[in-house]
């Protein structure tokens, strides 16, 4: 999701047609962001927009949303929802424009220009978000509607769009005493700034931390293009002869799976590990102090007694006790299942004549020869059926066509900010253009870890708006003239994003606060994961699982063995996740007055305390490099992947019972689910679809968690 949303109401939307008069604007024509670009859909024109347009469009957005909410809250008319809740959807346009197209630039393509602009620009943001909801006039106008809400006679779209906007207001400290109110700005300009230091140190170090051997042998195991693209990025990087491997930002690295050299290994999982933690420029150990500290101390004077508190009331957990429940309930059978599944290791390397002891990196190596011995199979062998852009077109895009009637086109017209993106039409059943969506697929030293999905435009009816979408993955880019061909993982994340973008495309509100993904937190991985369930349908898998030089089918011992395997290495899969999980709500589940000085120790004995303080197993982050917790939108919210997959697993077992990969189910899918956004309470809607609250078995059973 677009880091942007984090302005909330001071980015919702765009100005259009206010009850007052628009101020006059100070930017210069030639900057491409001083009018709505005249792209179709109002698409970004990359091809025009320099690091230098930046700054002085967001001055100027800033100058100009204030005057407008000015404008509102000094109004001598009585409140009404159209001059003052509607006229606020409708503020901010220039502002709105340039920073979602910053914000994704940051995330996908970003450079030292805008990585300093993005320092700068941090505190004065929640400086600018809190001159909004921390005016008293306008919150009275906001309350006063509220106070009599009921007598408005108001669409459920829109009463919905009242509460939200009272809500919003008193959680952002709208009640406070002016004194309080200073703090709390205070709070907020410390937070986003070291949200941004401790994102920008991540991806520094990730570069910092490479793996760099001396020579080919070192690398055994790896292919001689993956060994001779290491050669080439050590000599980009000035070390001749010498051989360079990136990390990515999990704790685990897709190279220790095939890694033949345990040392080799040793190190590279211990560089991994290490990141924001062992000293120099980016060690990131005292700004999660600072950034914890500050996160309590806001809460506290909001009237929670610690961030996850305040975080949780407003998602569909609502309490701290629901998600360590979950947590909880999870962390045993997990943790059991994952020291079988090391058991099953230790067995190959004993008799492999190993005489060591399985570590957590050698995990991968030999997680794929249990596999080999119980499916006869490994992961290897399913890359050659699994093309990028034959799982693109013939999986993704086909399930979509055949579940929900769109089509896509790809087109050459648009500008982009760099070769690898591509960019499609897609079409509605009825043959009308419903979107614009890009697919920016490489892995780039100055791309952000992790896959994501974000809006450049987002759909809403107020102001006539239609989406373009963006999916953005880190899949490694193979030499010149070789294909790219997926790991399982990889083809996963694909469908699981493109469920996100069909979130945001499918999206027919009239507000732009209720756009597409803008959902409560741990609501938002739902339907995306739902969208997985296409990767391994029958139909879906034999039209896109096709050998990259022959065309020919994946055979269908290998698609046996693919779906017999489902739950293969689930415990470590769980296990991994749950212990990043339990870390972000411990961190956040304290008081102002219990923050650690010891990063470290509280991570271990946190990890220990939660019963999932495997060795074999770490944290799928550790605190100093989990950026979703530490500098995006998930501070204690990453439980929110399980939460919505219990929604999910459930929500799939309704799809079979009904027939599977169906028009109808689609178009119901869509019509009470994917096109709502965030329009009514998220577990009503899920009950309106699914008719009853989603049960926990099928989620169970999906993990392999139902046996001792």
């Amino acid at each position: 999701m677009n880091r942007s949303h984090i302005l909330a109401v001071a980015v919702t939307a765009a100005v259009a047609n206010l009850a007052h008069a628009a101020p006059a604007s100070l930017l210069p024509a030639s900057n491409p962001f001083a009018k709505p670009s005249t792209l179709q859909f109002q698409y970004p024109a990359f091809d025009k927009i320099k690091n230098e347009d930046f700054a002085p469009a967001f001055e100027e957005g800033m100058r100009q949303q204030s005057a407008e909410i000015d404008a509102i809250a000094n109004s001598k008319s009585a409140p009404t929802f159209d001059n003052t809740i509607v006229a606020m959807e409708r503020s901010g346009l220039l502002l709105n424009r340039v920073s979602t197209t910053f914000y994704s630039l940051v995330g996908a393509n970003t450079n030292p220009t805008l990585d300093a602009l993005d320092k700068d620009l941090a505190p004065k943001l929640a400086a600018h978000s809190d001159k909004i909801r921390l005016n008293e006039k306008l919150f009275k106008r906001i309350q006063t509607l509220y106070d009599k809400r009921a007598k408005l006679h108001l669409d459920p779209e829109s009463a919905y769009l009242l509460e939200r906007y009272h809500t919003d207001f008193v959680r952002a400290g709208a009640k406070l005493s002016a004194a309080d109110k200073e703090t709390l700005k205070a709070y907020n300009g410390k937070i986003a700034a070291l949200q941004t230091q401790f994102s920008q140190n991540v991806l520094k170090e990730a570069n910092a931390s490479a793996l760099v051997v001396d020579t080919r042998a070192e690398l055994a195991g790896m292919s001689d293009k993956a060994i001779d693209a290491a050669a080439a990025l050590a000599k980009k990087d000035g070390l001749d002869g010498k051989f360079k491997v990136p990390v990515v930002n999990t704790t685990q690295q897709a190279p220790l799976s095939v890694l033949t050299n345990r040392a080799t290994r040793e190190k590279l999982l211990a560089l991994s590990l290490a990141r924001g933690s062992h000293g120099g420029d980016y060690d990131n150990r005292q700004l999660v102090l600072d950034l914890a500290k500050a996160r309590a101390e806001r809460a506290k004077l909001l009237g929670y007694p610690n961030h996850a508190a305040y975080m949780l009331e407003d998602q569909t957990a609502k309490t701290t006790d629901a998600v360590n429940n979950l947590l909880a309930e999870f962390a045993k059978p997990a943790v059991r299942n994952a020291k079988k599944e090391a058991g099953e290791i230790q067995k190959v390397i004993d008799a492999e004549g190993g005489k060591f002891q399985a570590t957590a990196y050698d995990w991968n190596y030999y997680t794929d020869k249990v596999r080999q011995a119980r499916y006869a199979f490994d992961e290897n062998q399913l890359r050659p059926y699994f093309e990028f852009n034959n799982v693109l077109v013939n999986g993704v895009f086909f399930a979509a066509t055949k579940e929900y009637g769109i089509t896509f086109k790809e087109r050459h017209d648009l500008p982009v900010y760099n070769p690898d993106v591509r960019v499609f039409d897609v079409f509605d059943a009825d043959g009308k253009q419903l979107a614009i969506f890009l697919h920016d697929p490489y892995a780039r030293s100055n791309k952000r870890g992790g896959a994501w999905m974000n809006a450049y435009v987002g759909q809403n009816k107020l102001l006539g708006t239609h989406p373009v979408i963006a999916n953005h993955l880190n899949i490694p880019k193979p030499a010149a003239g070789e294909p790219t061909l997926l790991t399982y993982d990889e083809v996963r994340t694909m469908f699981h994003e493109f469920g996100h973008a069909l979130h945001g495309m499918f999206s027919n509100v009239k507000y732009p606060r209720f756009s597409g993904t803008r959902v409560p937190r741990d609501y938002v991985e739902f339907p995306s994961q739902v969208n997985e369930m296409w990767m391994a349908w029958p139909e879906v898998l034999s039209n896109y699982a096709k050998h990259y030089q022959t065309g020919a089918a994946m055979p269908k011992e290998l698609l046996d063995k693919v779906q017999a395997s489902s739950k293969f290495n689930e415990g470590y899969r769980t296990t991994e996740y749950l212990a990043a999980s339990i870390l972000d709500q411990k961190w956040h589940q304290l008081g102002a007055e219990q923050i650690p000085t010891d990063v470290l120790g509280f991570e271990a004995t946190a990890l220990r305390d939660a019963g999932v303080d495997f060795p074999l197993v770490p944290p799928r982050y550790r605190t100093t490099y989990f950026s979703h917790v530490f500098s995006g939108g998930y501070s204690a919210g990453y439980y929110g992947y399980l939460w919505a997959e219990k929604l999910d697993a459930d929500t799939v077992e309704w799809f079979k019972e009904h027939g599977g990969l169906k028009r109808e189910n689609g178009d119901r899918f869509r019509q009470m689910l994917l096109s709502r956004g965030g329009t009514m309470d998220a577990m009503d809607m899920y009950r309106n679809f699914r008719g009853r609250d989603a049960k926990i078995e099928p989620l169970l059973e999906r993990r392999g968690l139902t046996g001792e």
